[in-house]
């Protein structure tokens, strides 16, 4: 008897759906994609979740799996090939801070970009998720009520209108460095991709390549970035390797550095409002904003949403991080200082989180 396939609830234009379904595909684990239209949310998603989200992964043996990296890693602990985490200490650290900037900082470029350059095509295409059988004109009506809270969001993350013109600064300085990158190799860290490229993929690929404008801008100033969504999304056979030694590509160092610069303060500020916050309500679970901070962008100052559930995912870093002794510990730390990165060397963490639906919640106490 055939196995049964996984099967990925999601979206094209969802951003994390991009990140599953990559890794899917480079792992050649048989899965079969249902969009995630209204009947699905009611019949499927809210009765195994709780609430709507997706993407949600269903596997062969009915465990009900959300959220990407969860997602990834549990797939990861059930099949063999090629891993996608690096066994060695700075490609590997590189690679988990690489994820956390792509899921957790790309947003703000993604959501400016979808909502502010591609919105029209964006509603229709919300609209044509939701009520495949629709007619155009209904599936625009229906967008742009499905749509307005993801709309109003990227605000909240960030993108107010002074900041626009930082957040395209500072995209298409990431881009130049990417390109650059990926000149001399076909992913992060060698000629098979990483978490860190996973992470990438999300914003990279659901917004930023696929939306009409912000695709045709990629193509036109950044065709190596487009090569490199193009090989992560139709992957080869399972072949490649990280780079032999521990060897961190020059490439990427301005990467980190951009990811040093405009995140490690937000996430700074992030911990000390969360402990503060978790001071104030013991045994409470964090809801998914905790009030409104400064960032900084190309030299703009603006003010977003305090997401404690970024500090989970740096908490992947920094458990690995802190795992580390000895040579690798110096081999780390000399690649932190290079990268501009001694904030997070010296990052003061709060209380450990664990992940409890869409918040994030303190752990249980050992």
């Amino acid at each position: 008897m055939q196995a049964k396939p996984c099967v990925l609830y999601g979206a094209e234009i969802s951003y994390f759906t991009g990140k599953v379904r990559a890794y899917l595909r480079w792992k050649h684990i048989d899965y079969r994609e249902v969009p995630a239209d209204a009947a699905v949310f009611k019949e499927i998603i809210l009765p195994r979740v709780g609430f709507p989200v997706i993407p949600v992964l269903i596997t062969p043996d009915d465990v009900c799996l959300q959220d990407s990296t969860e997602i990834i890693d549990a797939l990861e602990a059930r099949h063999g090939g090629p891993p996608v985490y690096p066994d060695s200490p700075r490609q590997r650290l590189a690679a988990l801070l690489l994820e956390t900037y792509g899921d957790e900082w790309l947003v703000i470029p993604a959501m400016h970009y979808r909502w502010h350059h591609n919105r029209d095509w964006a509603m229709q295409a919300f609209g044509a998720l939701s009520a495949p059988g629709a007619s155009p004109q209904q599936q625009l009506e229906i967008g742009r009520r499905r749509a307005e809270p993801f709309a109003g969001a990227a605000v909240l993350l960030g993108a107010e209108p002074h900041m626009h013109a930082a957040i395209e600064a500072s995209y298409e300085a990431l881009l130049r460095d990417l390109s650059a990158h990926f000149e001399r190799h076909p992913f992060l860290f060698g000629s098979r991709p990483s978490i860190g490229d996973f992470g990438l993929i999300g914003p990279l690929y659901a917004h930023q390549y696929r939306d009409p404008k912000s695709g045709e801008h990629m193509r036109r100033v950044a065709p190596r970035v487009a090569e490199w969504v193009e090989r992560m999304m139709s992957p080869a056979p399972l072949q490649g390797e990280f780079l032999a030694d521990d060897a961190l590509p020059e490439t990427l160092i301005p990467v980190l550095r951009r990811m040093f610069a405009e995140q490690l303060p937000v996430l700074q500020d992030s911990a000390a409002r969360v402990r503060e916050w978790m001071a104030a309500h013991p045994g409470e679970t964090l809801p998914r904003a905790i009030g409104m901070h400064a960032f900084a962008l190309d030299g703009c100052e603006g003010r977003r949403i305090v997401r404690p559930y970024s500090l989970w995912m740096l908490q992947r870093c920094r458990d690995y991080y802190l795992s580390l002794g000895g040579p690798e510990r110096a081999a780390v730390d000399a690649m932190l200082h290079a990268a501009g990165g001694d904030r997070f060397i010296a990052f003061e963490d709060p209380p450990r989180l664990a992940r409890a639906g869409l918040s994030v919640r303190p752990a249980p106490s050992s």
